[in-house]
């Protein structure tokens, strides 16, 4: 069995990390393969704080086996057999976190927040749905629940890139001093390329595509999220 804890779309080729393993292993090893994710800053794990994630795996069984052997008193494992949507709400939301870190850095207050997170939410469930995902995943620990820690949290490392860019910091700036990864930088990249690819709206991603590389002004991108043609819900 092959379980992943990677959250991210690769560059260039536009793969999930279930279609990156499947790419490399080949005909030679066929796992059973599961995707942990969830909102889950590794830290609170650690030091036993309640947390609740989700294994995903086109095999019952194994999501189940997963389930049994992670869970604890502190650490709640729920199954799904929605890898797609999993891993591309994974994905997804540390673009948006930037996006809520931007909102943040700009000084904008609590509305433009929740904005940002609802809009995000909204733009990752068209991205997948379009790859076959369910949108009740999108609505859940994987999907929501995911974004709103990302979006709010003092330990998101995507939050904090966002709220540095928004003071009008240089993004290589930011990068130089942190000692952690932050995966939405790249990811911006890869979900922006396959937004365009499927031909699906995602205005938001595009704004933080601009902002980290195309040196587009973090109010600019507010005022040209804000200025959108007015729509329905």
């Amino acid at each position: 069995m092959l379980v992943n804890a990677a959250k991210g779309v690769e560059n260039n080729t536009l793969m999930r990390m279930e279609e990156v393993v499947a790419d490399v292993l080949r005909e030679r090893f066929v796992p059973r393969y599961a995707t942990l994710s969830g909102p889950s800053f590794a830290l609170e794990v650690a030091k036993g704080d309640p947390t609740a994630i989700v294994a995903a795996s086109s095999d019952r069984a194994a999501s189940e086996l997963i389930q049994r052997s992670l869970s604890s008193s502190s650490f709640r494992v729920y199954t799904n057999t929605d890898v797609v949507g999993v891993e591309l709400g994974g994905a997804v939301k540390n673009v948006v976190a930037i996006a809520a870190g931007v909102v943040r850095g700009l000084g904008f207050g609590t509305n433009a927040g929740a904005a940002m997170i609802t809009r995000g939410l909204a733009e990752m469930t068209r991205l997948a749905l379009t790859q076959g995902a369910r949108a009740e995943t999108m609505a859940g620990l994987a999907g929501l629940g995911d974004l709103v820690l990302t979006c709010t949290g003092e330990l998101s490392r995507n939050r904090y890139v966002g709220i540095e860019l928004g003071r009008g910091r240089k993004l290589a700036e930011i990068l130089g001093e942190m000692r952690e990864v932050a995966e939405g930088v790249k990811t911006t990249r890869s979900v922006y390329e396959l937004g365009k690819r499927l031909g699906i709206e995602m205005p938001i991603t595009a704004n933080i595509y601009a902002l980290l590389y195309q040196d587009k002004p973090a109010i600019e991108a507010a005022s040209e999220l804000m200025g959108r043609p007015l729509k329905r819900e």
